[in-house]
């Protein structure tokens, strides 16, 4: 297994972008932390070296949606650390609202922070990495990426699958070179859009749910359901479910 030392995590200033930076940086990481919240970044990344006083963290404000901006953050962390090994596009947004409702505003931010602003962050990443002539991508999607889902997911799931599609392609066309690349899809982890995971079936709280996240990013395998169980299992048969139970998620 590769060692990759100096990791960048997008969306880090929360969720599950915060949690994985917390079992990285208790691994011994170097961490490049980027989101909106340059004042929550900081508190964690002081936080972080606190405890783990061998380790460097770094921070840079960034939306996203700012392609160009996305390009020379990940360049400045690149000159920073002097190299990137992983990068994980994390960075997301969940608040798509039903189709025809009124609210193209909300879906079309979600479609394209989900999507447009991924593939920037991809672009930005494979460029280094090839420069670099070695790195990791990994690219969170969602499970409901494998299904067309009705109601506040619509434009969400449109736009994981889309992400997913992107990332495999960008796999694909990299197979034969060092640099790898791995999509997530998580199910239902205590985050910023799931904060009541009580109330979600088979949801998983915030810390084991970082902790499946890294376990399978460390296998650098093409693809994971996280956390496994029971997600890697219901992928199996989430696409013989009717429409009619799907649309009780509206």
């Amino acid at each position: 297994m590769v060692l990759r030392k100096n990791i960048l995590i997008t969306g880090a200033s929360s969720g599950l972008g915060e949690g994985m930076a917390r079992q990285y940086a208790a691994r011994g990481r170097n961490l490049a932390l980027a989101a909106r919240r340059l004042d929550r970044l900081d508190t964690l990344a002081a936080e972080l070296k606190k405890a783990y006083p061998g380790i460097t963290v770094v921070t840079r404000k960034l939306d996203v949606n700012d392609h160009d901006q996305v390009f020379t953050v990940f360049e400045e962390f690149r000159e920073e650390l002097g190299s990137l090994d992983r990068v994980i596009v994390n960075a997301g947004l969940g608040k798509g609202q039903p189709i025809g409702s009124g609210r193209f505003d909300a879906n079309r931010q979600t479609l394209q922070t989900n999507f447009l602003a991924a593939a920037a962050q991809i672009e930005a990443a494979v460029g280094i990495f090839r420069k670099q002539k070695d790195g990791h991508l990994v690219v969170v999607s969602s499970f409901s990426a494998l299904r067309a889902f009705p109601g506040n997911l619509t434009a969400y799931a449109a736009s994981k699958a889309g992400v997913w599609a992107f990332a495999e392609g960008t796999r694909i066309e990299l197979m034969k070179t060092p640099i790898k690349v791995t999509t997530l899809l998580p199910g239902f982890i205590e985050s910023e859009m799931n904060e009541d995971i009580s109330k979600v079936p088979l949801g998983t709280k915030a810390e084991p749910g970082a902790q499946a996240m890294v376990k399978a990013i460390e296998a650098e395998g093409a693809k994971a359901f996280v956390p496994s169980w029971p997600w890697s299992v219901l992928a199996r048969v989430f696409r013989f479910i009717p429409a009619s139970v799907l649309k009780k998620f509206a």
